[in-house]
């Protein structure tokens, strides 16, 4: 039974008397299935991180998802208060440009008025002429003589 060795076989400890071949491939025989039960605990070890792993990553993707989207939020809020800033500030310069503007129309209501009350320069009623008696060639100090 010593000389028999098969995968199947229990290795009997109860014989007290072992040869140096027995005991050699007995220890060969342990450190093959000790490296096979390591494999297989690693292999289950790796398996049981991965599963815990998978079950994690959503949530701390969720959880990234969630602060990207909160600083974003946080970048686009900034960004809206500045905005309203200018434009209340580009209202108030609107504002200011619509007065400049009612001045300028009415300056320039009030310059068509003085240019519609203006005699033309050959009209010289009201001046001490007679449009009647003035003739063509003849000054103001003719018309008084004659």
């Amino acid at each position: 039974m010593a000389n028999q060795t098969s995968e199947d076989e229990v290795f009997n400890f109860s014989n007290t008397e072992f040869t140096r071949e027995d005991l050699i491939c007995a220890l060969n025989e342990m450190v093959k299935e000790y490296r096979k039960l390591s494999q297989t605990f690693e292999e289950v070890k790796a398996e049981n991180v991965d599963l815990k792993n998978s079950s994690v990553e959503p949530r701390s993707v969720q959880l990234g998802k969630t602060d990207s989207l909160q600083i974003e939020l946080s970048k686009l809020k900034t960004k809206n208060e500045c905005l309203r800033i200018r434009s209340s500030e580009l209202e108030s310069e609107i504002e200011k440009l619509k007065l400049i503007m009612s001045s300028w129309t009415q300056s320039s209501i009030s310059l068509d008025k003085l240019c519609e009350i203006h005699k033309p320069s050959n009209d010289r009623t009201g001046l001490g002429f007679n449009a009647s008696e003035s003739s063509a060639g003849e000054t103001s100090t003719q018309s008084y003589l004659a």
